[in-house]
Order: C-alpha cells, then structure tokens, then sequence
C-alpha cells in the first residue's frame, strides 16, 4: 500500500509549535494570575482586610460642629473629610465620573477585564485600567508602594478587595465612598468639603462646569488644581468634557459652548482659624478633650475628636454669630483709628502712667510668650542672642484692620504695636433656656488667640452695681423712686477689716440734693451705691453672686460695690440672665447634644437653674434697667446717633425705640468699657479694651463703655432686629401676675408718702408708668 505523501511543510510545523507555545502561555498566565489571586486570596502576600473590615471601611471622619439653626460653624479634624451620600451628590458629578473613570463601570465586577487587557497591550500608555472600586480599594487600604514587586502584589490585593466591596456594596454605595475619601488638597479631603472649599457650595448643587473640574482632578490632584496651573486644569476639564460626550453624556452643541468658559472658584478656606466662632470653636475643643475622657466608649476606649465623626449640636445661631462678627468688626476697626489718632506722636503710646522700664517689663514679659522665643531659648540661645534677634528689622505681615500689612519691622516693636489694639469680648444669650446664641472672643483669632469671653477677667466697673440694689431690693424691698442723699457717704475703718474710711466720691465731683435709686443707677451715682453697700454688706451681695452661677473667690471688701473685682463676660452675662428670667438664674450652655457618627446620641444637655429672687424683685431691677437706656449712660441708644468727633460711632440709620433694660461700666483710667444691654429674649454684654490695662483712652470720653462697647450691642441688634427670622422680642418684659408690693411709679409712691415733691435728678415724666 502507498504512503500518503506528507505535504506538512517546516513552515507548517513551525506555525503550529507558535501558535501551540502562544495557547500555553496565554494560559499559563490565566493560570498564574488564578493562582496568584487565589493565594493572595489566602493572604499568602499579606493580610486582606476583614470582612468586618470590608463591611465597615474605617476613615478618618471629621467631628462637625453644628449650629442651632443647622449650620455647620466647623470641624475638629486630621483629615477635613465629612461623608455624603449617594443622593448627595449632583447627576452632573456621577456622570462625568463614570464617562471619565470607568466607562463600564455598572456592568464590571469590580475589575474591567477590557480596559485591563488595554493597558496591559499598551503598557499602561492609555491609563492602568483600574475601576474606580479598585480606586477606591486603594485608597482604603493601603499605603504607598515603595518598590514595583511591592505595588504588583497591591495590584492584586486591589482585585481581590474589588470584588469583595462589588459584593458587599452597591455601586452607588462604592462611588460614594471614593468620592468621599479622595484628597482634593487645601484641607479638602472628599466631596463634601472639596464643594464648600473651592466652590462654597455642596456636592448636590455642583453644576456641570465644577463637576468637571473635579473629576478631573482626580488623575492627579496636585498636577491638576485650578489653584496651581488654571491653564492645565482647563485643558484637563475639557477632556473630562469630551468623555462625556464621548459617552453620550453631552451633546456636541454643549461642549462647544462650555470648553471656552473660564474656570469660577470661590475659593473659602477652611482651617481650625477659618470660618466663624473661632473663639468658640476653641473653647469647644478644650471642653470636648475633658468630655471624651469622661465618656468613654462600650469597649472602654476613648472616642477620637479628630477622626471618628462625632455631631456637637451647639446652641450657637450662625446668624447671629455672623452679626456679631461684623458688629465688632464694625466699631473696633472705626474706633481703633481714632487711637492711633490720638496716640500718634507719643512717646510712650500706647502705655500711660508708666516709666520706660515699665514698658520694657510689659514687652519683654509679652516676648517670652511667643513661639520665636521659646524656639530660641529650646536651641540654648543666649538672652543677649535672643535681644539681639528681637531688636534687628526683619519682614513679616502684621494685622491690621481691612487686611494684613507685610513690612520690615524688629520683633520687639511689632510686640509694641500690637499693643494697641483694642479688643472686644460678647457674649449673647436666651436668659429662658441659657443657650448662648452668639460668642466673639476678639478681633481677629488668626493674631490674637486669646478668649475675651472665657478667659479674660476685667474689672467691670459700674457694672456690678445692679448686683447691690437687687440685694437691697431682696432685702429691704425698695422701690426705683426710694430717695438716697447726694452726699459723700463713707464706711468707716475696721468694719471688713478695713485699714481706713472708706469715702468713694462720684465721678461727676457733684454732691448735693437727693436721688431716686432709678436715677442713681442710670447715672451711676456712687454715692448711692455706697449708701446701699452700707446697708447691706458686702456678703449677702457676695452670695447672691454664688447663686448667680459667679464662684470665684471675692473678698467682701465694700469696694465690690464699684465693680472693683475682675470678671469674665461669660459669668456677668450668665448673672445677668437672672433678671430677665423673672428671677431665675439659668447657667449658659453651649452644646445640646452630642452624636456619634452613625447619628446614635452620647449625650443631650440641658442647663442648671437656681431661683435667686422673687418675680417682682427681678422685675424691679429691670425696671431700674430701663432707666439706663432711657435717660441714663445708655440714652445714646434713644437718640438718632450722629457722628462724634474723629467719627467715634457711626451713624444708624433709625434709633431704638423699644423698650431695653441695660448697664454701662467704665473703670479707673477708661482701662475697660462695658455695656449689658437685654430685650425680653436677649441678654447681650459687650467688653473692650486693651490687652493691657495700662494701655487706653487718655479721656473719658472715648474711654466709656457707652463709647467703646454699646454701639458694638447697638449694631448686633441692628442687625438681629432687621433679621424678622430671628423674632428678637421688641416687647416690654412681662410684668408680674400678682399686683406689685413695691411701687414703680414715682407721682404715686410721692403721694403715698404725703410729699409735695423731691429732688429726683430728674423730671418724674422721664419714668415709665407701669
């Protein structure tokens, strides 16, 4: 039988073994990437995350501080990052995410087996062909590689977590959460804060431009920012355009029309010296360190302030922070150019009474405060070394008010210079519920740090005395036309262990005639005060304060009666709630309940309260209040206010009218400036001055407290007022039920007493009948 001829050529046979070896290595490569998933699967190339893990992805999550109208006021964070949901985020920002990142991104697994193909054909010259899942694998689990073996074994880690996430997640669950771990730079890590950051705005109100913008940032948010190189972000948002209309996301005619618009940032940073309430934002943070150590979680461990997403629901009203804001903004900034007016030229400026070693003291006491001092003094410099660095010009920006100043100034004067800024402390609260509404602690907190309502303590002057005609009121129920001698009224040596007389004079040098208690505290009379001191004493005065939520300790001296001890405006405002509040003190609160970051409550609060007088005693004292403001050292508020020389206050364009009870106070040498101003709902104080109490007006007349600090109240209620959201009451405070025992009107309780007339200091009509 014949062979068949063999017709195979060595062409053939050389086709054949190619194309066999190509099927073995092809695979063998499937093979070994099986194996190698499985057995990093296994955790033979190191630990995958738990499934707990995977269920609950842990990030850093910022703590958010929430105001009583639903405003965020800030955040405590490592990382700025505030989650959103899926339904948060604008159509806009998923389709541009989707078409740009991951075409195919509803119908994968968690790994695009093409775009993988792709950029392995390509050598990855087209992108890496990553999913967003396994973007966002990624980002949740590992750190960055340090050599290539390293990022390849990642590379399968990311497969394998991919598709563990596609299995435990959504897809809209998934693009979440890359969108909300992902760090867009300037403190705005995830969508949420990038928004606010650089568009004030919110992931839901994106418009299709901003989207853009950042979706394509994200190939390389340091490379592509706006803030950087806007010509490249440009070009990077318009490829993000393409791809949509490469995706039929966006018709031609669209994209024509958006690649020539510019790029509108309304850039808002966000720091932890950024943004409203700093000073409150400050002392919440100090609170909240004691708090966390005092609630501990269920397993025992401490909740972290800066990561673990905790909610503080404040009783701050952002609105009425941001009146207060711009009314110390307002005044200060007008009021600090007529000192640096008054003070120009003066050698000693801005000190006064002072010799030159005192101010060397005084500044030399205020470097070895600051940071450039204690960095030297750690590297062993010498003092002569550290003088001599504090007295050489070098360049630096300093505050000054409508924007820092960047000049060539020694360190040493700088200290001087700031120096003679005037500070501001307010502090408004509800008296009802005690829920302080609003907080300035000073003028700028990116310069001055220090807290004028918390930690500042100055003496509060003419202040004080309503505290000491409550007490003779509780005591002795007198009434606002009870008559006091106009005379130099003295308490005599050894009584409170006092070394001599006691014989304060009035500011006015003027003597003579008798005052009614309501003309007396509206022009604050000493004489008066001093006569009710005697009365008296000082502890009963001394406990009603303790009563009023005022623990410090104060020596009974009779000074007191003066405002001769220091307070901080935190606690006089707390205890002047109390007569607004029909009696009833009620401690001021700040937060009203605190979250974990699933919305569980750890704690709601509610405020401590003490009844300190009766309704009519406190109602009494408000009438005394009024007086103040109607034609006492508060009348300004009733007049149309003009400008005063250098243009002191700035005019308003309506007086009040409504009924306001309130306090100027103003102490020796005009070194501090006060006014409490309170509506039925309101209880306002206002603090100014220096920092150091040698540093002030020369002249009573700027140095007041009807001049430094109520026009400051003037322009918060203003401002609240012209604000109808905000129902600030313009109503009278609401008299007694029961009929009064003490009489307020003055014809009436002159007639009961079978006199014709007496000298009040004033014309009975000035009163209100009640």
């Amino acid at each position: 039988m014949a062979r068949k001829p063999n017709n195979k050529t060595k062409s053939d046979t050389d086709y054949r073994r190619y194309v066999r070896w190509m099927w073995i290595l092809f695979l063998s490569g499937i093979l070994g990437i099986a194996l190698i998933v499985t057995l990093t699967t296994f955790g033979v190339f190191g630990p995958l995350p738990t499934f707990e893990e995977i269920e609950n992805p842990k990030s850093n999550v910022a703590t958010m501080i929430i105001s009583a109208d639903g405003e965020t006021l800030g955040k405590f964070y490592r990382d700025n990052r505030t989650h959103a949901e899926y339904e948060e985020l604008s159509p806009y920002l998923v389709n541009a995410l989707v078409a740009t990142e991951d075409e195919r991104y509803y119908n994968h697994s968690g790994i695009d087996i093409e775009a993988l193909i792709r950029a392995i054909a390509k050598l990855g010259r087209d992108g890496g062909g990553s999913t967003i899942t396994q973007q966002l694998a990624k980002q949740l689990f590992h750190e960055p590689a340090r050599s290539l073996p390293e990022r390849i074994q990642q590379k399968f880690k990311e497969w394998v977590i991919s598709v563990q996430l596609e299995r435990q997640y959504t897809k809209q669950e998934i693009m979440a959460m890359y969108l909300n771990i992902v760090d867009f730079l300037y403190n705005a890590d995830g969508i949420k804060s990038a928004s606010a950051i650089y568009f004030n705005s919110t992931p839901d109100s994106l418009s299709l431009e901003e989207a853009a913008v950042f979706v394509g940032m994200l190939k390389n948010p340091a490379r592509y920012n706006p803030k950087i190189d806007m010509e490249l972000m440009l070009d990077r948002r318009n490829t993000v355009y393409g791809q949509m209309m490469r995706n039929n996301m966006l018709a031609q005619e669209a994209f024509d029309t958006l690649k020539n618009r510019p790029i509108v940032l309304d850039y808002k940073r966000q720091g932890h010296r950024d943004g409203i309430a700093p000073y409150f934002r400050e002392y919440l943070r100090q609170y909240m360190k004691d708090w966390i150590k005092n609630n501990p979680q269920a397993d025992g461990e401490e909740y972290n302030l800066y990561t673990d997403g905790l909610k503080i629901y404040t009783t701050i009203d952002s609105r009425m922070q941001q009146y207060a804001e711009e009314a110390v903004n307002e005044h200060l900034s007008n009021l600090q150019r007529v000192f640096f007016k008054l003070e120009k030229g003066r050698k000693q400026a801005p000190f006064h009474s002072l010799s030159e070693a005192g101010i060397e003291d005084i500044i030399g006491a205020a470097m070895r405060r600051t940071q450039r001092f204690r960095t030297m003094r750690r590297n062993d410099l010498s003092m002569d070394s550290i003088l001599k660095v504090f007295h050489t010009p070098t360049q630096m920006s300093v505050f000054a008010w409508g924007g820092d100043i960047d000049t060539m100034m020694t360190p040493w004067d700088s200290i001087r210079y700031y120096k003679h800024f005037y500070q501001s402390g307010l502090m408004s609260v509800e008296p009802q519920t005690g829920f302080i509404k609003a907080w300035v602690g000073g003028i700028d907190y990116r310069h001055f740090q220090y807290d004028h309502v918390r930690q500042g303590k100055r003496q509060v002057g003419s202040l004080f005395k309503p505290f000491v005609y409550a007490t003779a009121i509780r005591q002795k129920g007198y009434s606002p036309c009870f008559e006091v001698p106009n005379v130099l009224t003295c308490i005599e040596k050894g009584k409170y262990n006092l070394l001599k007389d006691w014989c304060p004079k009035n500011s006015d040098g003027e003597y003579g005639g008798s005052y009614t208690l309501k003309y007396a505290l509206a022009n604050s009379v000493n004489t008066v005060t001093t006569y009710l001191m005697k009365q008296v004493g000082p502890v009963p005065v001394i406990r009603m304060l303790n009563e009023m939520g005022i623990n410090d300790e104060i020596d009974p001296q009779p000074s007191i009666a003066l405002g001769t001890l220091d307070l901080s405006v935190y606690d006089i405002v707390g205890a002047y709630t109390t007569f607004a509040n029909k009696g009833v003190y009620t401690e001021p609160i700040f937060i009203t309940r605190i979250e974990d970051r699933n919305g569980v409550v750890l704690q709601e609060f509610s405020p401590r309260t003490n009844e300190v007088m009766s309704e009519q005693d406190a109602y009494v004292v408000v009438d005394l209040l009024k007086g103040v403001t109607q034609s006492g050292t508060g009348a300004r508020l009733r007049s149309k206010w003009g400008s005063y020389n250098y243009d002191v206050v700035t005019g308003f364009p309506w007086k009040f009218d409504n009924p306001i009870a309130g306090k100027t106070g103003t102490t020796q040498n005009n070194a501090d400036g006060w006014f409490m101003g309170m509506v039925p709902n309101l209880v306002t104080g206002v603090w100014g001055g220096c920092e150091d109490r040698s540093a002030h007006f020369r002249n009573t007349f700027y140095g007041q407290g009807a001049t430094v600090s109520l026009p400051v109240w003037a322009l918060f209620m203003q401002k609240c007022y012209a604000d109808n959201n905000l129902q600030i009451s313009k109503a009278d405070f609401e008299r007694p039920i029961d009929p009064l025992s003490i009489e307020l009107d003055c014809v009436r309780y002159k007639s009961a007493l079978g006199v014709d007339s007496v000298e009040t200091g004033m014309d009975p009509d000035q009163f209100d009948n009640p």
